[in-house]
């Protein structure tokens, strides 16, 4: 049996809708897990070792498995890609602006897995770091990061939900008035 496949015009048409749907309950377990770790360790007091967030507390390699975060920032940055061409006017700037920091937060990602794999740490440091960890520790600049590609993401998605938004647009997301 042959496994259906979507294109990347019915993606953004037909299929935008739903496929807008998805990858926001991806977006938003990942931005649960992160806020779940920041409580871990800010309102409860835990130790940053311990603090794993929802996953993480059944499954500690998660938080430590430069693979699995790396995948999760290409999943981002695909998605982003994918989904892009179903945005027209403003929502497209927005969307951008999303795309344009996840290319950067993939970077930083990939920087920390080649780390990993390499076992030569940035500047010699004793783990691997990305560039703006120089600056920044780990657990807050990721939720900087998820921040900073998430507000403009949601600002693209309400603003395509506008039928006035819709000109050129090859989807229905719109809501009627």
């Amino acid at each position: 049996m042959a496994t259906p496949t979507i294109s990347a015009t019915a993606l953004n048409g037909r299929h935008h809708r739903t496929a807008l749907a998805i990858f926001m309950v991806i977006v938003v377990a990942h931005w649960a897990e992160h806020l779940v770790q920041a409580m871990q360790v800010y309102v409860w007091g835990w130790p940053l070792s311990e603090a794993r967030g929802v996953l993480g507390m059944p499954f500690p390699w998660l938080v430590t498995s430069e693979w699995m975060h790396y995948g999760y920032a290409l999943l981002m940055l695909v998605g982003l890609v994918l989904l892009r061409k179903g945005f027209t006017g403003r929502s497209r700037t927005w969307w951008n602006i999303s795309l344009g920091i996840q290319v950067w937060h993939h970077l930083e990602h990939l920087l920390l897995l080649l780390q990993k794999l390499s076992g030569v740490y940035l500047m010699g440091r004793p783990a691997p770091t990305s560039i703006l960890q120089l600056v920044a520790p780990r657990m807050e600049l990721h939720l900087f990061y998820n921040a900073v590609v998430f507000a403009p993401m949601v600002v693209a998605m309400l603003l395509h939900r506008r039928p006035a938004e819709q000109t050129g647009a090859t989807c229905s997301c719109a809501v009627a008035h």
